[in-house]
């Protein structure tokens, strides 16, 4: 029997993090003064609120128009931007980190148009802090959200949350571009890194609480600030792999795949959302009507507002030329339910200023739609207590950048970094002789990556000061005695491609052969968009020719992996000694790393998305049946270099003795399922129990191969046992079917812990 269920239903039974299912994020309160300050707004006025610039509108300039350093805001420019355009909202940074005084000055110098009665309406100001605030100097750097989902802990996620917002708001901002919700399926797309992995459930659940820690479990304070989602919605599945280029992406895998993870956000409650640059089925993500208004607003309530990415109303006009000029893109986007337009340069924002008021004048944008986009803007206003005055300064933020905020930080890159491969060669040994090498593994910032105190991240001069690189932590862990240095090979651009070369063979292999262990750190060259696009997934030859002259040696060799995405290293996994997989693990990486290869803490990272073994041939955990098959038909075809959710530790745990309440689902039925976990080796440590469902059988489309449903992370001493239990119920077995309808099917069902399996029926 086929049961139909609309995506509303399903969905609004999921769990929630911090905010009751049902709660609003509004209140009669909010929507009382809503409708007073809308009443004294005139056209221009509320124009000027759907329209966002960037800092670099505001600053002074030398007679050459280059931006007079240190940054100061221009008072002209910006009685211009508020008081004459009405315009409603700020972001940016100019193009690298600033210091608290910095941002006390912008500040003060943006809002006191407001604050001085110039004008009714404050500001809101928005920037990227996506892993920690990473555009304010002394901030506390978290690893990149990739790096954040391989703990699999999202106590450690809204840990984060909690320190970025409390340290954005020491900044002054009351606005975060954060968290990215794109589902982590093209690796070769250069944002792979700001993603939550491959999964839904696992990046909904980790999104969740990122956006708790950021908003807060009680409504936003002065120690938190508004999340946005990122980026609505299909922008991370590229079909050529490069950023901004067109996605495909079938109604049933929108549903099951790439919507859960916003629809668990709106629950969530969080305040606003950034729309997807690039085009989805044919249309630009900021001229879908059906996703905007039907899915969005309509049917999952969401009472925040949407804003566009940087300049995409008036690539409308000049990249996806569905309108024929900027007007016209305007009168798309906005009637499709963008509410704030980033037009961030200038003239560019005082023409959509003037062509948005002819286009209200003339009735191609109703009156009823620009007051919905005013009134959504305005509520999150009201909401963050903008009209208040709530200008905090750095002073009220004592545990800025404090011990505790770098510990969470700490913690949550000693939970990511994974380890991947051991041949008891990993811990090592104080007094072994270290030849330490590679083109990441001398430099933070290969560690951080992009979105890292300049937009690319790849500027050394902006480091944190204090923070160290791998070479720098394994010589202090072993003593600069025990350590040799030869970097091997380098990164760099040639143009905006990622390249490398080898540099002094000779002085690399003398030291090999002077040393006990060769630690090689590989990786990727700190970038984003579309300076990050790269033509293969492999690996840059130069770096695996570095590492088969390692191997060659005859000596151990550790691979560290810094990169943001799964790079193909097929040719050198065989003849390593042990490989880490450190993501790009944020300012703390390098002392993580060097406590857990010599065995000070453990490894309990897993991978968030499947590792890929050929460059190509991208494989995901929840294949179909037919994935499996090779070319003699025989059911062994998947072939990943390691799965989804693979990771291994200094000890061992044993799984065994699964067990459920019930072998058969009814109506209205649950199962609990349990099962014990038991630390059978040497050592103290953390697993993450996966619980994943296969369904056996569908009559419409064709089933896949499992899900993952639940998961804890759960610490567990040598010799001991733990019993984990997880509960089952309807939800967890519904699908898409070929109408594109959530259905759910009688059958049987197989639930798969570890290497422990039951089935269950569904009546």
């Amino acid at each position: 029997m086929k049961f139909p269920y609309t995506l509303f239903t399903l969905f609004i039974t999921l769990s929630s993090f911090c905010v009751a299912q049902d709660q609003s994020i509004s209140s009669p309160h909010i929507e009382k003064q809503l409708n007073m300050l809308l009443s004294k707004m005139t056209l221009k006025e509320k124009v000027g609120q759907t329209c966002q610039i960037t800092l670099d509108v505001l600053l002074l300039r030398d007679s050459s128009g280059t931006v007079i350093e240190p940054i100061r805001v221009d008072p002209k420019k910006v009685d211009e931007a508020i008081i004459q355009y009405g315009v409603g909202s700020v972001l940016n940074v100019g193009w690298h980190s600033l210091g608290l005084d910095d941002w006390a000055h912008v500040m003060e110098t943006v809002h006191g148009v407001y604050k001085n009665k110039k004008s009714k309406t404050p500001i809101i100001y928005g920037i990227d802090a996506i892993h920690g605030v990473n555009y304010t100097v002394g901030a506390t750097l978290f690893p990149q959200e990739i790096g954040l989902a391989a703990t699999w802990n999202p106590k450690l996620a809204k840990q984060f949350g909690e320190v970025t917002a409390y340290e954005t708001r020491a900044s002054g901002i009351h606005w975060n571009f954060s968290p990215v919700l794109d589902l982590g399926r093209q690796p070769l797309w250069s944002r792979h890194f700001e993603t939550l992995g491959e999964d839904p459930y696992l990046a909904s659940e980790m999104g969740k609480a990122i956006i708790c820690g950021y908003q807060g479990r009680k409504g936003v304070d002065s120690e938190h600030v508004a999340a946005c989602m990122k980026h609505f919605v299909g922008y991370s599945n590229p079909k050529s792999g490069r950023d901004r280029t067109p996605a495909w992406i079938p109604e049933k895998y929108m549903q099951e795949l790439y919507l859960p993870t916003f629809k668990a956000a709106v629950q969530e409650g969080a305040l606003t959302v950034m729309i997807n640059s690039g085009v989805l089925n044919g249309i630009p993500g900021h001229a879908n009507y059906h996703l905007l208004t039907e899915v969005l607003k309509e049917e999952w309530g969401f009472e925040g507002f949407a804003v566009s990415d940087w300049e995409d109303f008036l690539m409308l006009n000049t990249i996806h030329r569905t309108a024929e000029t900027t007007k016209d893109g305007i009168i798309q986007a906005i009637n499709a339910g963008l509410d704030m337009s980033m037009v961030p340069n200038s003239p560019q924002y005082q023409e959509y200023c003037t062509l948005m008021i002819e286009a209200v004048s003339e009735g191609s944008i109703s009156n009823e739609r620009l007051d919905d986009a005013v009134r959504r803007i305005l509520r999150v206003k009201l909401i963050l207590g903008l009209y208040e005055k709530n200008l905090n300064q750095a002073k009220s933020y004592p545990k800025f950048g404090s011990e505790a905020h770098q510990k969470t930080a700490l913690n949550s890159a000693l939970e990511s970094i994974t380890l991947l491969k051991n041949e008891n060669i990993l811990p090592l040994k104080k007094g072994q002789k270290i030849l330490i090498s590679g083109p990441t593994s001398n430099d933070l910032i290969f560690l951080n990556g992009a979105w890292s105190h300049t937009w690319q991240g790849g500027i050394s001069e902006f480091n944190t000061v204090g923070r160290k690189s791998i070479r720098e932590e394994i010589e202090r862990m072993a003593g600069k005695e025990n350590c040799l240095f030869s970097q091997g090979a380098e990164l760099y651009l040639n143009e905006t491609f990622e390249e490398s070369r080898i540099v002094d063979s000779e002085d690399f292999k003398t030291k090999a052969e002077q040393s006990d262990v060769i630690i090689l750190c590989l990786g990727e060259y700190p970038s984003t968009e579309k300076p990050g696009d790269i033509r293969s997934l492999n690996l840059n030859p130069e770096q695996i020719e570095l590492a088969k002259l390692a191997q060659a040696t005859g000596k151990p060799v550790v691979l560290i992996l810094v990169e943001g995405r799964p790079r193909i290293i097929r040719e050198v996994v065989e003849k390593s000694s042990a490989i880490v997989q450190a993501y790009l693990p944020g300012d703390f990486g390098a002392e993580a790393l060097g406590k857990l290869l010599y065995g000070e803490e453990n490894f309990s990272g897993k991978l968030p998305y499947s590792y890929p073994r050929y460059d190509g041939q991208i494989e995901f955990y929840d294949h179909p049946r037919s994935v499996d098959r090779d070319n003699s038909n025989e059911f062994k075809g998947y072939d990943p270099q390691w799965d989804f959710g693979y990771g291994m530790s200094y000890t061992d745990f044993e799984y065994s003795d699964i067990r459920l309440s019930n072998n058969e689902m009814n109506e209205g039925d649950s199962i609990v399922v349990m099962v014990d976990v038991t630390n059978i080796g040497k050592e103290d440590g953390k697993e993450v129990v996966q619980m994943y469902i296969s369904d056996h059988f569908a009559s419409s489309v064709i089933p896949t191969g499992k899900s993952l449903k639940a998961f804890k992370k759960i610490n567990l001493s040598k010799g001991m046992k733990k019993t984990v239990s997880f509960v089952i119920t309807k939800k967890d077995l519904f699908f898409i079917d070929s109408k594109g309808e959530w259905i759910i099917e009688q059958g049987t069902f197989s639930v798969n812990i570890g290497n422990q399996i039951k089935t269950f029926k569904l009546n």
